[in-house]
């Protein structure tokens, strides 16, 4: 009987986790469907979003969706933590119960002992307790271990949370900081901001391609060549970063050089192609060999 019981207490701990693995699963598929869809949308837009109130817009939606995911994550951890702790609740009280019968059965077969006179009385009821003893805590030990997992689980979230809140933060800051660049009017107020920019973010290779820009406006080519350098030994694809090495190159009259990178540039995008007749820092350039079939 008592083995059958622990059986059937087994079978209910191992259903109940498996359903907390299903609703673990079934979360994280539809964060990763939400995930592609935000990526296939991103990828069908016709023309880069450079308006600041559609930047804005773009991140209240991932700051929504990220408050939203961290609502998720808390909930789904305290579900689980409810859940451990009512099972645990209900085990204790089903094995308190199991072996309280078993003593009464115990007590008993030894009155029957006792009567026979194989062991006294005192002697049956102190292994009975020690035997009972045993079983209470090696099920304390092993709920001790679940509730210490749980406990390791709840700090991992707490901290992934309080990543994603810092993240929020700093892409607030960071938004903040490229509207007040795009309002400034001096390239050496530009400057500034694109090197707060870098501070906060020095990975940023769009603040040290439109740095290079201002520095260009500034009258300094050779400061806005290290500075595409620096970009390009990052990123060598980065089609923005192409396009002032060109401008810049132009500035010093290196001009096949720059034929050379404004090509790659167009590789990158073919929207830089108009550039070559609209951008004066490009005059140079518009009857360059190189440049004769764009």
């Amino acid at each position: 009987m008592r083995s059958l019981r622990v059986s059937l207490l087994a079978a209910l701990l191992s259903l109940f986790f498996s359903q907390i693995s299903l609703a673990q699963s079934d979360a994280a598929s539809v964060t990763e469907q939400q995930d592609k869809a935000l990526e296939q949308h991103i990828e069908q837009l016709d023309a880069p979003l450079y308006s600041p109130f559609i930047e804005r817009y773009l991140l209240d939606e991932v700051k929504t969706l990220r408050m939203d995911l961290e609502r998720k994550h808390r909930e789904l951890a305290e579900e689980v933590v409810d859940r451990e702790l009512a099972a645990a609740d209900k085990a204790v009280s089903y094995a308190t119960d199991t072996v309280t019968y078993f003593f009464y059965l115990i007590a008993g077969a030894s009155s029957v002992l006792v009567l026979i006179g194989w062991n006294s009385l005192r002697e049956i009821k102190e292994k009975v307790h020690s035997v009972a003893n045993a079983q209470v805590a090696d099920l304390v030990d092993e709920y001790e271990k679940r509730l210490r997992v749980i406990e390791s689980q709840l700090k991992k979230e707490t901290a992934h949370i309080q990543n994603n809140r810092e993240e929020i933060s700093l892409t607030q800051e960071l938004h903040s900081l490229w509207l007040r660049a795009s309002q400034e009017v001096t390239p050496a107020a530009k400057i500034l901001i694109y090197d707060h920019i870098l501070e906060l973010r020095p990975e940023d290779i769009e603040a040290l391609t439109y740095k290079a820009d201002a520095a260009l406006d500034q009258g300094e080519p050779q400061w806005a060549i290290n500075l595409c350098q620096q970009a390009l030994g990052r990123d060598p694809e980065n089609g923005h970063a192409l396009y002032q090495m060109a401008c810049a190159l132009t500035a010093v009259n290196k001009f096949d050089e720059a034929a050379r990178y404004f090509l790659l540039a167009v590789e990158q995008s073919d929207a830089y192609r108009e550039e070559l007749q609209h951008d004066e820092a490009l005059a140079g350039l518009k009857d360059h060999p190189q440049l004769a079939d764009i």
